[in-house]
């Protein structure tokens, strides 16, 4: 009697149907992902149960639940397609050009990575950036990201830190020549203050974003003149510039624009936030290039901020 090769490899397209299937733990998913039926996905997984002698998956109503088989093997199809994705990125012929996806929260791209990009485009011609600026925690390796920097509480979150945040009230310099005092924080009482919407309605009069600067300073029991709330903290950060009230300047995120003499500090005070900005890149993004290029150009940038 012959002896059965146990290392022969099943068809590599079953392999790579059992990843998506596996992962998505649905057939119908997986069959969009690969562009088959879901009937044809089904006699796939049957025909690779078959060839292997195994069951992968435990078929229940409405679900898939992966046997101890399943997630050995998925484990090392996904390792082994991450790899080879990796290589065949960097090896695919240079004159095609390379695109980086990017996610971040929508404050920060608009405020400081947007102004800052054409420098990496230009450093760097053939890569292209795909910024997608979202309040949703996007998964990089699911949705197809290679890095994030994430906005998160200090000492608690992923990723290797990016930068520190520091809030301090801004203003439009027109906004100092209206005659209403603004020389101390007690002065915010004859002013508008822009906040951005955070969770329910608050029914007080003290905006709660503004809460820990506020408190920082003594004002407990504030109340401004008046206030505007934002969905964004960059329509909240515009309404400044235009002289609508005063800001809760997230810094470095504002400091170009205090640069540029758009947006001022009326004083000093300046509290440093329980918040910072992470920098998380894809495990299986990592060896590329291009993406180790947008890296150390984030961490300069960050430096120089």
């Amino acid at each position: 009697m012959r002896k059965t090769d146990t290392s022969r490899l099943p068809p590599l397209h079953l392999l790579a149907a059992f990843e998506a299937a596996a992962r998505q733990l649905s057939f119908t998913r997986a069959a969009a992902e690969r562009f088959v039926t879901q009937s044809a996905m089904s006699r796939q997984m049957r025909a690779l149960e078959d060839e292997l002698g195994v069951t992968l998956f435990q078929r229940r109503h409405r679900s898939l639940v992966l046997t101890p088989e399943g997630q050995r093997l998925l484990a090392t199809c996904s390792a082994v397609l991450a790899q080879l994705r990796a290589t065949v990125a960097e090896i695919r012929a240079p004159a095609r050009r390379e695109v980086l996806a990017l996610t971040t929260t929508p404050g920060l791209a608009s405020l400081w990575l947007i102004p800052r990009l054409p420098r990496f485009t230009r450093a760097h011609p053939g890569v292209d950036v795909r910024l997608d600026a979202s309040f949703e925690r996007r998964s990089l390796a699911s949705d197809g990201f290679d890095l994030a920097i994430r906005y998160g509480r200090v000492g608690g979150s992923e990723g290797q830190p990016l930068f520190a945040e520091a809030m301090q009230p801004v203003c439009s310099p027109a906004l100092l020549q209206t005659g209403r005092p603004l020389r101390t924080p007690a002065d915010l009482r004859h002013h508008t203050l822009l906040q951005v919407a955070m969770g329910p309605p608050h029914n007080g009069g003290m905006p709660l974003e503004w809460d820990p600067w506020l408190q920082a300073v003594g004002l407990v029991g504030f109340e401004p003149a008046a206030s505007l709330t934002f969905s964004g903290y960059g329509e909240a950060v515009a309404a400044a510039v235009a002289g609508q009230g005063v800001a809760l300047g997230r810094r470095p995120l504002i400091d170009d624009l205090l640069r540029a003499g758009q947006l001022v500090t009326p004083f000093a005070d300046r509290t440093a936030s329980p918040r910072g900005y992470y920098l998380v890149v894809d495990a299986a993004a990592q060896r590329r290039p291009a993406v180790q290029a947008l890296e150390r150009w984030l961490r300069d940038e960050a430096a120089a901020a």
